[in-house]
């Protein structure tokens, strides 16, 4: 699913600006709407979760409430 392409450039920890921030932001929010988690993006970035979460929420993305179970509710 990952277009090697776009992150394989960036470098873990390089600033990342311009068109370049751009187009990842793009290419996240493309995979994320697919229905990949923001924490498989970071890994698949070597970028940190905060990094990606940020970025999803400048390009506009509607980002998914956190999944799992909810411990309180008892079921009937």
């Amino acid at each position: 699913m990952a277009d090697s392409s776009t992150t394989a450039d960036l470098g873990k920890g390089k600033r990342i600006t311009g068109g370049d921030r751009s187009s990842l932001a793009d290419d996240l929010r493309k995979r994320y709407d697919g229905g990949e988690s923001i924490r498989s993006l970071a890994t698949s970035t070597n970028r940190s979760y905060g990094f990606v979460h940020r970025l999803l929420s400048e390009s506009g993305a509607t980002l998914r409430s956190r999944g799992g179970a909810n411990r309180n509710s008892k079921k009937a």
